[in-house]
């Protein structure tokens, strides 16, 4: 399941109209609520505050809200972006600031679609993946090869104690594992100590 780690905000114009996409990370449908009433009150002078949101797994939760907008021209446009992207737990907002020339069914579809597309893409997006966390040993002498390799694979490092030797506590996707393992002990000519190893889940970034 992707979710929203970082919320990244959209302005579009279109034809002197501004639409402004809020948006925020919610775990129930009276949250999702409670942060549209919120935009609502931030932007009161706006003319439209048009909705969608998508909650859980299995988008057991949706919802969407035309605000005053010719039907289906607004929040529908707004919600099928979310649901393309795969990102649920998710609520956005868009506000318009009329400009004085309509744009048609098509062009309010396009300008409000669009608007949650950029939002979208200005967060940071994570997904839950399934992993494990390791714990590996090694002496002083390789830790420079060791941390090298982890930067160049891209291997979370949860913790580092240095005492007698150094050891690190990783998490790494499952299909990293052999991959990473196999490396370190090429890395350290078979130096390297794997401690412990256990399965876990955790979100990593990812793209839309």
């Amino acid at each position: 399941m992707k979710i929203l780690l970082e919320a990244g905000n959209a302005e579009l114009v279109e034809k002197k109209s501004r639409f402004i996409a809020s948006v925020c990370s919610v775990s129930t449908p009276e949250e999702a609520q409670s942060f549209i009433e919120q935009i609502k009150k931030k932007y009161w002078d706006a003319k439209h505050n048009c909705s969608a949101y998508v909650i859980g797994k299995d988008a057991q939760y949706t919802r969407c809200n035309d605000d005053g907008e010719p039907a289906q021209t607004a929040g529908l446009p707004m919600l099928e972006v979310l649901l393309h992207s795969e990102v649920r737990n998710i609520v956005v907002v868009v506000t318009r600031y009329f400009g004085g020339t309509l744009l048609g069914t098509g062009g309010l579809i396009r300008a409000y679609g669009q608007t949650v597309k950029q939002a979208l893409e200005n967060s940071v997006i994570g997904e839950e993946v399934e992993g494990y966390e390791v714990i590996i040993e090694t002496d002083y002498s390789d830790v420079g090869k060791v941390q090298y390799l982890l930067t160049q694979k891209q291997i979370t490092v949860l913790n580092s104690v240095y005492a007698q030797n150094v050891t690190f506590e990783l998490q790494m996707q499952k299909e990293l594992l052999q991959e990473v393992t196999d490396a370190l002990v090429e890395a350290t000519c078979g130096r390297i100590l794997i401690k412990d190893k256990k399965e876990c889940t955790f979100v990593a970034k990812t793209e839309i």
